[in-house]
């Protein structure tokens, strides 16, 4: 099954999003008009609009209102991917230039800046207070996990506890506010609001690993970006973390290649013959387990079959 037939009951809503991030991304700057169409036409899953419409289902549903928190959410995602690919120095996202590529940096970061403000007009629609402290607190992780992985790069000795953090800053928390604003806004009851974030940051949790096992195990054409990118740019992920605590002298050849010795490619081997996918896809797992019995605590309705079929989706996923 595909991920579009999870949730078809929404399809209309979502395409209402649809044409609520061309407007938002619309200027009369021909720069900004161009890198925004760009990046609504490189496409995505859209799972965090989709989060937020589902979770909306929970409370008085109001289409016009709940898709400017949709929207929002998903600028926000949009304008943190064209930052990554400045500090990642990456060239392709999604088999598109990156807006860095196309330009340059400077032009990238204020790129991205027009499109978080953006977002924050458009959830200037929503009155409930409690949405706005909460999506300030989760740009500020956000931010602070930006940072994170910034001084972590090359960092041969982080551990596990530290990488954990990091994509809960970077990915899980973004998701889990997609389920719990989706809620507020709809006015659901705080038990379900509270139900949803556990889905969420759980979901994304093995979503975002998912994503980093992917990144040793699928191709270029698969991803939409050169593979192997996280272990190359410094970006150590579990996958790699683990292969250096089991595989002796790993961590000194990955020392070697940041140092401007030796190849990648046998890196990203010597990373899929020494278990370390199958661990990470179980700690993905586990990380889903949690978010499975999330879901089920929530009242009995479509949102929450089409949540649980999306969590079955992050953990067979193979793009």
């Amino acid at each position: 099954m595909k991920l579009k037939d999870m949730y078809t009951f929404v399809k209309k809503d979502l395409q209402s999003i649809e044409a609520e991030l061309e407007r938002s991304v619309s200027s009369a700057h021909p720069l900004l008009q161009q890198s925004g169409t760009d990046l609504l036409k490189a496409g995505g899953k859209r799972i965090r609009p989709v989060f937020v419409l589902l979770s909306a289902q929970y409370g008085d549903y109001d289409a016009d209102k709940v898709k400017k928190a949709a929207a929002a959410l998903e600028l926000i995602h949009m304008a943190s991917l064209v930052h990554d690919d400045v500090v990642d120095d990456a060239d392709i996202r999604r088999g598109r230039r990156t807006i860095k590529s196309q330009y340059d940096d400077k032009i990238a970061m204020y790129v991205g800046d027009f499109i978080f403000a953006r977002a924050l007009q458009l959830m200037s629609e929503i009155r409930e207070p409690a949405a706005h402290q909460i999506l300030a607190e989760g740009i500020r992780e956000m931010c602070l996990g930006e940072i994170q992985q910034i001084k972590e790069q090359f960092d041969t000795e982080q551990n596990v506890r530290q990488y954990l953090r990091r994509i809960k800053r970077k990915t899980a928390l973004l998701i889990a506010m997609s389920c719990q604003l989706g809620a507020i806004a709809s006015g659901a009851p705080v038990s379900v609001q509270r139900n949803l974030y556990e889905f969420g940051y759980n979901a994304g949790m093995a979503f975002q690993l998912t994503d980093d096992i992917l990144d040793f195990t699928s191709t270029e054409k698969e991803l939409g970006k050169p593979a192997g990118g996280d272990l190359k740019q410094g970006n150590l992920t579990l996958p790699a973390l683990y292969a250096m605590y089991k595989v002796p002298g790993l961590k000194e050849k990955i020392m070697d290649y940041y140092a401007g010795k030796g190849e990648l490619k046998p890196l990203l081997a010597a990373v899929k013959e020494s278990g370390a996918i199958e661990f990470s896809a179980k700690a993905s797992a586990a990380y889903l387990e949690k978010a499975v019995v999330a879901a089920n605590m929530l009242p009995n309705h479509a949102a929450r079959t089409s949540l649980l079929k999306i969590a079955g989706y992050i953990g067979r996923r193979k793009f």
